[in-house]
């Protein structure tokens, strides 16, 4: 049997799932990478020292078979799009058939909140010295838009909020997953019920 992925995964494939030329890898199928990649995420250490969100981060027992993952991956709409675990339970940290869904990409970029560029005010809130400013990234256009000025940093807030869920909206409609509509759209809707983003 060849070497495990991070002394777990099997590649269990019965055809070959990269193709090189002289020694050169010219080809890599995209549910192998798929795979690959996750057990990436969970198990590679310098991946967590650049990225620490994916400490913790675990794949469960069934896909440390390629051709399970394989069978679900070819189960669900998923050319073109990525791979995510935390858009239906947020925060999740198990790569699993019941925890993850491909999503597209702008919806993927939509959801993810730099937190360490943020500073010390609420999401879409910036201060000047004298008031509270809000913005929001046009997902499209990739672009802050300017809110509006306001006194409170929770009215800044909230504006930067609203505009974010009416974004919500427009940006599921790129989904086919019912399931990622929902998750999106709820995520704005119930935002500051989350203790972790007050």
């Amino acid at each position: 049997m060849a070497n495990l992925l991070y002394g777990i995964g099997i590649n269990d494939s019965p055809t070959p799932v990269t193709k090189k030329i002289n020694g050169k890898r010219v080809w890599i199928c995209p549910i192998y990478r798929y795979w690959i990649g996750m057990f990436g995420r969970c198990y590679n250490k310098s991946t967590h020292n650049n990225q620490p969100t994916y400490k913790g981060c675990i794949v469960h027992e069934d896909w440390y078979v390629y051709s399970r993952f394989k069978e679900w991956v070819l189960s669900q709409d998923w050319k073109g799009k990525q791979l995510d675990k935390d858009i239906l339970f947020v925060g999740n940290k198990l790569y699993s058939a019941d925890t993850c869904v491909f999503v597209n990409k702008l919806t993927n970029s939509f959801i993810t909140e730099n937190s360490k560029a943020r500073g010390n005010f609420k999401i879409g809130v910036f201060h000047n010295g004298i008031d509270y400013l809000a913005f929001c990234r046009d997902p499209f256009k990739r672009y802050k838009n300017y809110l509006g000025t306001f006194k409170t940093e929770e009215e800044a807030h909230e504006a930067w909020l609203s505009k974010k869920l009416e974004y919500a909206y427009e940006v599921v409609e790129l989904e086919s997953d019912v399931r990622v509509k929902e998750a999106v759209i709820n995520r704005y809707k119930n935002y500051n019920k989350k203790p972790d983003n007050i």
